[in-house]
C-alpha cells in the first residue's frame, strides 16, 4: 500500500468581494459577495515508502495548499487522500506524531531563544524518550555541523544556520514522512548545496518518504527522480524527470567549436541560433533532425569539437507552463 494516496483531491477558496469606499463597507456587513478560487483542482498521485518526489508548479499552482491538506492543515473541500492509512484532516495524534514539515518561509523555532531550548519543548510534544532524543539529536547537529550554534538565539543565526536548525526541528521525531516546501529559498549556493547533500543522505539511509516542492531545478534534478507537476491547480505531469524531457522536449542543442571563424549566416541555415560568438555557436533544432544536422554542419563547416544535448529540465517546464498559460488565453479569448 503506498505511503501516501491523492484522489480528486480539490480544495475552493471563497473570497470576498467588496466594492469600493464607505458605502461599499457598510453594504458588505449585510450583504457580501464571495469569488470561487480553486487552488487544487481533483489531484490524483500514489507515492510509495522512501520515494523522494518533486512537486512541482509556477507561483499560485496549488503546491502549499496541497502539503497542508496533505498534513491536516486545511480540510479539502472534495476528495480523498490518506498519509500513512491516516486521513490527514481527521489530525489524530498517531498520524500528528509520525509527520513533519518544514516550510521554507516560515519558523517554527522560537525566535528569541536558542535552537537548544526549542528542541527540548518538541521533544516533550513528540513524546521522544530521553534516549532516542540525545542520539537523535547528536547525529543530527553532527550531520549538519552546527553544533556551536546551538546556544545561540535563533534571530542572531544566518538564514542557512536557521534552515539546518529549522531541519533538525523537524526530524527529531523521526517522521516516517517528510515535507518540504521551499527548504532552500533565499540561501547562498554554498548553504543549498549542504541542504541538499543532507536531505539526499537522510533519505537513503532513513527510508522517509519526501515530497519537495522548490523553485530551483538544481534541488529537483539532484534528488528527485520523479515529479509531480501541477498548473492552476490541475496535475499536468506525474512521471520520472528523465521522462518529462523526452516527452515534452521537441528539440535539442547542438553546442560546436569552429577551428577558424565562420560567418553568422552560414550558421543560420542549419537552425535557430542560441548563442554564436564566430568561433562557437549554439543550435536549437528538432529532435529526429538533430543527428542530420549534425552530419550536415560537419560537412559544411570547420568543426573542432561537436556535442548534442537535451534540452534542460527547467527549460522544458518553462515551456509546458508557457504552452498551458497559452492554451488556457485562447481558451478565454474564444
Amino acid at each position: 500500500m503506498p505511503v501516501i494516496q491523492v484522489r480528486d483531491l480539490t480544495k475552493t477558496f471563497f473570497n470576498p468581494k467588496r466594492a469600493p469606499g464607505f458605502g461599499g463597507a457598510v453594504r458588505g456587513l449585510f450583504s457580501r459577495e464571495r469569488t470561487a478560487v480553486t487552488a487544487v483542482d481533483a489531484v490524483s498521485f500514489d507515492i510509495e515508502q522512501g520515494e523522494l518526489v518533486g512537486f512541482l508548479g509556477p507561483n499560485g499552482a496549488g503546491k502549499t495548499t496541497t502539503l497542508k491538506m496533505l498534513t491536516g492543515i486545511v480540510y479539502p473541500t472534495s476528495g480523498q487522500a490518506t498519509v500513512l492509512g491516516y486521513t490527514p484532516w481527521e489530525r489524530k495524534k498517531p498520524f500528528q506524531k509520525q509527520i513533519s514539515l518544514v516550510m521554507g518561509q516560515k519558523n517554527q523555532l522560537w525566535w528569541d531563544l536558542p535552537a537548544s531550548e526549542s528542541f527540548l519543548l518538541l521533544r516533550e510534544i513528540y513524546e521522544v524518550p530521553d534516549d532516542r532524543y540525545r542520539k537523535t539529536l547528536g547525529d543530527l547537529v553532527e550531520l549538519l555541523a552546527v553544533k556551536d550554534v546551538l546556544s545561540t538565539q535563533v534571530r542572531k543565526l544566518s538564514l542557512g544556520e536557521r534552515m539546518k536548525l529549522e531541519l533538525i526541528a523537524a526530524l527529531l521525531h523521526s517522521p516516517r514522512v517528510l515535507f518540504l516546501d521551499e527548504p532552500t529559498i533565499g540561501l547562498d549556493v554554498v548553504s543549498q548545496k549542504r541542504i541538499r547533500e543532507f536531505v539526499k543522505d537522510y533519505n537513503r539511509s532513513q527510508q522517509t518518504t519526501i515530497i519537495l516542492t522548490s523553485h530551483y531545478m538544481d534541488d529537483i534534478q539532484e534528488l528527485c527522480e520523479r515529479v509531480v507537476i501541477i498548473d492552476h491547480g490541475r496535475m499536468v505531469f506525474n512521471d520520472r524527470l528523465a521522462e518529462l524531457v523526452s516527452r515534452y522536449s521537441h528539440t535539442r542543442l547542438l553546442k560546436l567549436a569552429f577551428s577558424a571563424p565562420i560567418e553568422r549566416a552560414d550558421a543560420e541555415r542549419f537552425g535557430n541560433l542560441v548563442e554564436f560568438d564566430g568561433i562557437s555557436l549554439t543550435l536549437e533544432v528538432p529532435r529526429e533532425e538533430s543527428v542530420r544536422v549534425a552530419a550536415s554542419v560537419l560537412a559544411a563547416l570547420p568543426v573542432a569539437d561537436i556535442t548534442i544535448e537535451e534540452m534542460g529540465a527547467e527549460e522544458v517546464i518553462r515551456n509546458l507552463f508557457q504552452r498551458n498559460a497559452d492554451a488556457r488565453a485562447a481558451k478565454e479569448a474564444a
